[in-house]
């Protein structure tokens, strides 16, 4: 017998170690099946498991287990990324409590303690993954630094190396002071801050008395420029354009320039040239020819080395003493220094505060200082002809469609790709240098000499590259390293290309658009077919899930409370084409209700005596309820796979809900249940076998998204051994001779029930209260069919008997319409009628006045301007309820009017 209740952490563990220790997630590449595969986006080795991992997890999960289910030969590959930034910053902290460095430790010894830390605490997110059930091929696990996949980064650096596609170059690049290494755009976080914007009077050179005016929210940086710019177009500026300023503090002088990027609308319409220290100036720079000058160090400090024959003393303007004594001083007092003396010198005219964005690292919180440095790129552009021409002749498609335009607005616009960081976790990039520094690139060191020998005509002493790579360019492998690439294994003929990549809009061009470029590259194939582009994960009320905000939900906290089948279906239910999943505990406790549901069910089937039957046949069967509820599974049968087939993850929970609860639940059990308990045995015997089969039916459908409670109640009625349900065939729809009549016959017992149960309910009517009801102007068969249904329509709806209008409708009766026939329902003597409708017609007041308010406040336009968007949302959401509301009420009192 059942439990009472489904207890999931007992049936969780034990289930999941069953399916593991019997490989039930294994693919079998000698299977001769059609294959399916699923690349899991590797998380980093130091994650946990957050509710983005618990969304795109339980997706890519869903559609590997119904694949599975359908006959599919399923890889679903799983792996971790080494994390370059943020393991090396776990590691580091971890020395910081030892009062030590890794600097103190060296470069072999801090790899080797991070390869032990990854060998001790690295499979924590695996183990978490566990937890939600992820049917992974974890004897296939991949680590992106295990050595099959340092082969192969290796190959692809070395390749595109000689095709000229990898150079060395100086550029600027986002850098990060406190790891004093380059970081990528996606280690970037722009943060909103007060700030202030100086306005500098740069004086105008052989024009006494003349100056321009710079508005900078960076005056520290005005040791470097190089330049002003003004629009081309603004006459104010005019004939200042090719003549030059004096800087003040160290009395460079520079040139007036014209270029677009001066905005005539921002600040004073002249801005500052700073090529080294920011993104937008180095373009210019490049434009106008102009010098690039470094002032800030590695770690942000004030250096003199490009400046210092420049200085010159100029009375009131510069003072070469002053500027030295900058030498070595973070980028903060530098500020602070240079202001008071701008100030003193009387070149500062005025200080306004000033809000803007200010790039953070998002990993370890400093502010990012764009930096010129040389570094290794790779030629992104030319790999991404390819890729673009993949997706624009289709044989990649991205679900929902309009991501293709980000792809292609950020692909047609690419810019070449930095891949070298300056860490020493990671891979270590494949060039030596000789004395005169001449760069051998190598799949190892030992050719690195070889080459070095040829060239030199001697053997030289190498040094290898310090840096290593961007973690990207190991993960943009991912689809064909993990599968053995450059060795032609079996695998890699067979899985590559994957079916369909589930992953985040925000890494579309750092990782999806870099899986392309290779695998067009390196396979001359695409990496997937299909790209399902997920939203992000946020609280009830829409908002981006923080820490700061304290809106955040543990993952593992909600399946220790609720079960994963729990949060899986909640997960599902919420995933709609193209936008975000709000998402909180209440949904998710909603959702639990459903599985309690199922189960209930299912011990309601047991104490009535269903249990699995061989040689079931359904076509044999002859009662119209039987038919009835076979036809509604299977359509619900084609309305899930039809979702899972477009990725409609909402569609598929919505398609199992309505059909379990709303048709097998809340309708076949209740009108099984006296024939559960009637003599006819032959009819008991038949509903019985149509319940087990339906029952067989709902745990297929459902257990790629709760796969355990299914597999806990499949065992339980005899359907197949524990762990079983995993490898079963996913249910297929039947046609039934009569089940069109069947489903006309119930639809409308059904539709009667609803109404007399509407109809009671909105007039108050006691439960403890039968009525009779009697049909006006119904047809010979409607009439037949409600003396069939006698029974379930008086328990279902609380009628004492059903019969024909015969005369004149009874004062005080409430009537509704049902098909063709008019439901005359008494209600003298039950309630109140006067009462009642002097109680609706309050309530519909009531509603009314409400809906007055909450339209004038929509349609005051300044109200909404400055109302969160979340706030505007929920209130034209409570205007839909409210008009809902007074409609119904409404209703009601048009029945007994």
């Amino acid at each position: 017998m059942l439990n009472k209740t489904f207890e999931p952490a007992e049936t969780e563990k034990k289930l999941y170690e069953l399916w593991e220790s019997e490989k039930a997630f294994s693919a079998n590449p000698q299977s001769g099946k059609k294959s399916f595969t699923i690349m899991i986006p590797p998380p980093n080795v130091t994650g946990t498991l957050h509710m983005g991992h618990a969304l795109t997890m339980t997706l890519q999960d869903t559609l590997v287990r119904w694949k599975r289910m359908q006959g599919f030969d399923t890889l679903w590959q799983p792996g971790t990324d080494h994390a370059g930034i943020a393991t090396q910053m776990v590691v580091e902290r971890a020395l910081a409590a030892e009062n030590t460095t890794r600097q103190d430790l060296g470069r072999e010894a801090f790899v080797q303690r991070v390869w032990k830390w990854k060998e001790e605490s690295g499979g924590g997110i695996t183990r978490q993954l566990r937890r939600l059930g992820a049917s992974l091929d974890w004897p296939r696990e991949r680590f992106t630094m295990d050595e099959g996949l340092s082969r192969a980064v290796k190959e692809v650096f070395v390749t595109l190396y000689k095709e000229g596609l990898i150079y060395r170059d100086r550029r600027l690049v986002n850098w990060d002071p406190m790891f004093r290494s380059a970081i990528s755009d996606l280690e970037v976080e722009s943060k909103d801050v007060a700030g202030k914007l100086w306005y500098i009077r740069y004086p105008v050179e052989g024009k006494p008395g003349e100056t321009i005016t710079v508005a900078t929210t960076r005056p520290e940086t005005m040791l470097g420029d190089v330049a002003v710019a003004v629009h081309p177009e603004d006459e104010r500026y005019a004939a200042l354009v090719g003549q030059s300023v004096r800087l003040p503090l160290t009395g460079r002088l520079i040139p007036i320039v014209a270029d677009l990027h001066s905005d005539p609308e921002k600040g004073t319409g002249a801005v500052k040239i700073t090529p080294a220290h920011d993104f937008n100036d180095f373009e210019v720079g490049r434009r106008h020819d102009l010098p690039m000058l470094s002032i800030l160090d590695e770690q942000a400090r004030v250096v003199l080395d490009e400046i210092e024959d420049e200085l010159s003393s100029v009375d009131g303007l510069a003072d070469p003493a002053f500027v030295r004594s900058l030498a070595g001083v973070s980028r903060e007092e530098a500020r602070k220094s240079i202001v008071a003396e701008l100030e003193r010198l009387e070149w500062l005219e005025k200080i306004e505060p000033h809000r803007h964005q200010v790039p953070h690292a998002e990993r370890g919180g400093a502010v990012i200082e764009p930096r010129l440095t040389t570094q290794w790129y790779c030629d992104a552009g030319k790999l991404a002809g390819p890729a673009i021409e993949a997706v624009t002749s289709g044989k990649i498609s991205f679900v929902p469609k309009q991501w293709e335009n980000t792809f292609f607005a950020w692909m047609r616009d690419i810019q070449p790709w930095c891949i070298s960081r300056q860490l020493w976790w990671g891979h270590r990039i494949p060039a030596w240098y000789g004395p005169d520094g001449h760069v051998f690139v190598a799949h190892d060191e030992a050719d690195a000499q070889k080459q070095a020998d040829a060239h030199y005509g001697k053997t030289e002493t190498l040094s290898q590259d310090e840096d290593v790579l961007d973690t990207w360019f190991s993960s943009g492998l991912w689809p064909f390293s993990t599968l053995g690439w450059p060795d032609k294994t079996p695998e890699l003929a067979r899985y590559y290309p994957t079916d369909v990549l589930v992953t985040g809009f925000d890494i579309i061009f750092f990782w999806v658009a870099r899986m392309i470029m290779m695998g067009e590259h390196f396979m001359h194939d695409v990496p997937f077919r299909d790209i399902f582009i997920h939203g992000l994960v946020r609280d009830e009320r829409g908002q981006k899930m923080s820490k700061s905000k304290g809106n955040g939900i543990d993952p593992l906290e909600l399946i220790d409370a609720y079960g994963a089948d729990a949060m899986r279906f909640t997960i599902c239910a919420l995933t709609g084409i193209g936008r975000d999943v709000k998402l909180g505990r209440k949904k998710v406790e909603d959702y639990r209700a459903f599985v309690t549901k199922i189960w209930n069910a299912a011990r309601f089937c047991e104490m009535n005596g269903v249990k699995a039957q061989d040689g079931f046949d359904p076509l044999s069967v002859t009662s119209p309820l039987g038919k009835w509820i076979i036809a509604e599974a299977s359509m619900a049968i084609q309305d899930a796979t039809k979702a899972l087939e477009s990725y409609r993850f909402d569609e598929y929970a919505l398609a199992c809900y309505r059909f379990i609860w709303n048709r097998f639940c809340d309708w076949f059990l209740e009108f099984a249940k006296p024939v559960f308990a009637s003599d006819d045995a032959a009819e008991a015997a038949e509903i019985r076998a149509v319940a087990a089969y339906v029952l067989g039916i709902i745990l297929r459908l459902l257990q790629p998204v709760m796969p355990f409670v299914t597999d806990e109640l499949w065992t339980e009625f005899g359907f197949g051994k524990q762990g079983s349900l995993i490898s079963e065939a996913w249910p297929e729809p039947v046609v039934l001779t009569g089940a069109e009549a069947a489903q006309a016959e119930c639809d409308h017992i059904i539709r009667l029930i609803s109404e007399i149960r509407t109809v009671r309910a909105e007039m108050n009517v006691p439960p403890s209260q039968k009525a009779p009801v009697f049909l006006q102007d119904a047809a010979p068969e409607t009439v037949e069919r409600a003396e069939r249904w006698q029974e379930a329509i008086g328990r279902m709806a609380r009628v004492s008997h059903v019969a024909p209008q015969q005369g004149d409708v009874p004062r005080g009766s409430a009537q509704a319409v049902v098909d063709e026939a008019t439901l005359i329902i008494p209600l003298e003597g039950l309630i109140d009628i006067t009462a009642e409708q002097e109680r609706l017609k309050k309530e519909l007041a009531k509603a009314d006045d409400e809906i007055a308010k909450t339209e004038k406040k929509l349609g005051n336009e300044n109200f909404v301007s400055r109302a969160k968007p979340e706030i505007v949302q929920e209130m034209r959401d409570r205007l839909e309820a409210q008009q809902g509301e007074s409609v119904r009420l409404k209703a009601a009192l048009a029945r007994i009017a």
